[in-house]
């Protein structure tokens, strides 16, 4: 036996001195013979989809040489949008060669870059040259519902595209609806309540302004229906200053930047649950995510998950900082506000079988005696008495300013977990919170007297008026390069639900509007100081979702009317039209798109914000700013 052994080692032996490799005795080492992998130029292969998130992104590795000066630009289709930008050095070493970003989808995509290589021995080279890089289609599964007659829409149209918003790149993050089969399939019990139901399928992905897809992200890897701490909407994109993008869904909250390279992937703090609507990249570093409690226990000594009203701060690497309890700090039995919503449309719950019909005292009552707790639009912690849907963090006064959509209500909030001021119609509100309550003035400074208990100021009908309030609202975003302790400008999306604290005969005679006040903190004042959304009438009401944003780059306001076109018909309780989400850029003081896009076949919409190529990919640009 021992010497079989011997005798085998010494022909093995032989035949390695003799030539055969190890690897054709699976011995270990190369795993073949020799490099074949096709290169076009004179660099390494084209690697595509890199990290299996964006495939519409690829990589020119390196081929061992170390890479400066790199430009890389995607030629457009005939008639198309240049996407072109500078990589920095840094940046080509962590992706050990070129990132290619800007792909068209289904199409042999010509790439052209510029670069300087350099390798020991070697005199450095300058070259200019093109490669041929195929894409396959878009990969997103469709929720299978009729309205979601696109992937990840059927039709984009732009109306109009300024040379001032040509060059624009936006990210659109839609909700297409409850998937059937996959989503909105566990509760939480134990304690009761929270909305971990509210599980619908969401997709996100870049246009330019010829309306082509640019990038997407691959949800479908990075989602498992069947686990609930690994799915939920995805809500929330965020751009950081280092160009990738923070977004939450469910009880996670990520960050990938736009090649698809993971930054962080976590679950959330124990103590919370059920992320949607908002994450804010705050200018302390920390995060300001939008969650619910994990675990309250309430005055009647029930214990309960809450919904959608609490503010929790995380550190970059995901430790609580502080929390926002708003059922703590505002009033979580304040009904006026939710006794006249539309029931066919709370938030993205779109039942037309409820259209017009309001809930009543009576009904919110039985909430509380038959121990009904989760997504509830009711009064009282466990339901879903606030709906908070944005956060934005003022490092001027380190507050925050949420929007309540439940409660027709933007309110500013102190480290202290003191209210500062509350922007909303006054009525219904308690003695010690109308301290808070801002009066409307006008751009000389003269008070203007609104009527009912100021819910009906002049401009709350469809006519022109000087003033109007928010209602059921989303986004309250500060304009920070125009905003300082005294002086706080805010910018929102009114999507006019419930305007005057009531229902109107008609549903055509809802409005929405995008609207920026300049408020007065010293004074307790709020003046109206643009608005665009009424003219629009019904056809452009967004009964849902939605965002108003400005932004310092173009000095512009950015409008993302979600569900434009989707009425309802209160006398048979069915939607009258599908949602066509529109997005429009105006200059500041323009009432005048100089950008309008629609999306058709996409199913609801969410929300829009630009994307900017440079924080991505050039380190250099960002240290000037």
């Amino acid at each position: 036996m021992k010497a079989r052994n011997l005798l085998s080692s010494i022909v093995v032996a032989g035949l390695l001195v003799g030539g055969l490799t190890t690897s054709s005795l699976a011995i270990g080492g190369p795993s073949g013979p020799k490099n074949d992998y096709q290169q076009q130029g004179k660099l390494g292969v084209v690697k595509m989809n890199p990290y299996g998130y964006a495939p519409l992104t690829a990589i020119i590795t390196n081929g061992g040489y170390v890479l400066s000066g790199v430009k890389v630009t995607i030629v457009p289709k005939p008639g198309g949008q240049t996407i072109s930008y500078k990589v920095d050095n840094q940046t080509v070493k962590t992706y050990g060669g070129i990132p290619v970003f800007g792909l068209y989808p289904s199409y042999k995509n010509t790439v052209e870059v510029t670069y300087t290589k350099s390798a020991m021995g070697f005199k450095d080279e300058t070259i200019t040259e093109k490669y041929q890089v195929t894409t396959g289609g878009i990969g997103l599964t469709p929720s299978g519902l009729t309205m979601q007659t696109g992937v990840p829409f059927e039709k984009v149209t732009v109306v109009k595209a300024d040379k001032e918003f040509a060059d624009r790149l936006y990210l659109i993050n839609n909700v297409p609806g409850k998937a059937p089969g996959r989503s909105s399939q566990a509760v939480w019990n134990n304690p009761a309540g929270g909305a971990l139901e509210w599980n619908d399928a969401s997709n996100s992905f870049i246009v330019d302004t010829k309306g082509e897809v640019r990038w997407y992200f691959d949800s479908d890897k990075l989602l498992d229906f069947g686990n609930i701490y690994r799915t939920g909407i995805q809500m929330g994109f965020r751009q950081d200053n280092d160009g990738a993008l923070a977004w939450g869904f469910g009880q996670r909250y990520v960050k990938y930047d736009l090649m698809g390279r993971q930054i962080f992937d976590r679950q959330l703090p124990l103590a919370y649950n059920d992320f949607s609507h908002s994450l804010n990249n705050a200018q302390n570093g920390n995060y300001l995510l939008r969650v619910g409690s994990s675990n309250t226990k309430r005055p009647d000594g029930k214990n309960v998950r809450t919904v959608r009203d609490t503010i929790v701060e995380v550190d970059k690497d995901g430790y609580v900082v502080d929390d926002w309890r708003l059922y703590e700090i505002m009033d979580p039995y304040r009904a006026d506000a939710i006794m006249v919503l539309d029931q066919g449309a709370v938030c993205l719950n779109v039942d037309a079988s409820q259209a017009g019909h309001t809930i009543g005292a009576d009904e919110l009552a039985k909430l509380d005696e038959n121990n009904q707790f989760g997504d509830i639009a009711g009064t009282g912690i466990g339901r879903n008495w606030a709906h908070v849907n944005s956060v934005d963090y003022d490092p001027n006064d380190d507050s925050i300013v949420v929007s309540s959509r439940h409660q027709n209500a933007m309110v500013k909030i102190g480290r202290d977990k003191k209210i500062k001021w509350i922007v909303g119609p006054h009525k219904g509100w308690g003695e010690k919170f109308k301290k808070y309550l801002l009066q409307p003035v006008d751009s000389k400074g003269n008070k203007i007297v609104c009527e009912d208990e100021y819910s009906k100021c002049p401009g709350y009908t469809n006519e022109k008026g000087g003033f109007d309030w928010t209602w059921t609202q989303h986004t309250a975003f500060i304009i920070d390069s125009k905003t300082n302790k005294d002086i706080l400008y805010l910018a929102a999306f009114d999507n006019g639900d419930s305007r005057g604290m009531e229902q109107p005969a008609l549903a055509s005679m809802k409005y929405s509007r995008g609207v920026v006040y300049k408020i007065d903190q010293n004074k307790m004042t709020i003046e109206q100081v643009w608005e665009y959304g009424k003219q629009r009438g019904g056809d452009w009401f967004s009964a849902v979702t939605s965002l108003t944003e400005y932004h310092d780059d173009k000095d512009s306001l950015l409008v993302y009317s979600a569900t434009a076109g989707m009425q309802f018909d209160l006398s048979k309780g069915v939607p009258v039209g599908e949602p066509a989400p529109e997005l429009l850029e105006f200059k500041w003081g323009s009432t005048e798109p100089g950008l309008q896009m629609k999306f058709e076949g996409t199913g609801i919409g969410y929300q829009a914000i630009p994307i900017h190529l440079d924080k991505a990919f050039d380190r250099k640009v960002k240290s000037k700013k």
